[in-house]
């Protein structure tokens, strides 16, 4: 049985935006995104196109790359951005931005004429717009994403929006601690 506007042909396209779904499930759920599982979900039976990762890292910290090359044996092409500091706070301290929302959209475009269905996972409301000028062009739009951090306009415009805790197996089993 197929789930209501998934067809075995359709041509996918799976973005997934790190660091917005790494920050909702820390902070709501004190747990970790199973990666593997949401693109599982987020194809659903249909032709991966690509399924790519945006992360963001600092310059010369290495604490990502287990979790860089994870992406990568689990299918995802991964786009890696370094931090940069956008301005200095208070007393001095540096704030950092490091933003693949631009990197997205325009990734999204590239691939728009060989694709049917584009899975966003991020429930950032800056994607809005871009999501709307693909559903102009006939591509299915879906989203997986954290309902608590999810822009209701974001839910709203697409077609289908999937709260990530309800994928099967959402969460990475925590790791053992010695008490």
């Amino acid at each position: 049985m197929e789930l209501l506007g998934h067809h075995q042909d359709q041509r996918v396209g799976v973005f997934v935006d790190t660091q917005n779904l790494y920050h909702s499930a820390r902070d709501y759920y004190e747990r970790n995104v199973n990666f593997e599982s949401l693109l599982r979900f987020a194809v659903g039976g249909r032709r991966l196109v690509r399924a790519t990762a945006y992360v963001v890292e600092k310059e010369g910290d290495t604490s990502a790359w287990p979790f860089i090359y994870k992406l990568s044996t689990i299918g995802y092409r991964v786009r890696r951005m370094y931090l940069t500091v956008k301005e200095t706070g208070e007393g001095g301290r540096p704030i950092y931005e490091g933003n693949w929302d631009m990197g997205i959209a325009a990734d999204m475009v590239r691939l728009m004429p060989y694709l049917d269905v584009v899975v966003l996972g991020s429930g950032d409301g800056d994607f809005v717009e871009i999501l709307e000028v693909l559903m102009e062009r006939g591509i299915r739009v879906e989203v997986i994403a954290f309902r608590e951090t999810t822009a209701q306009r974001l839910i709203d415009a697409v077609d289908r929006f999937v709260h990530l805790p309800e994928i099967p197996n959402p969460f990475m089993e925590p790791k053992n601690t010695e008490r």
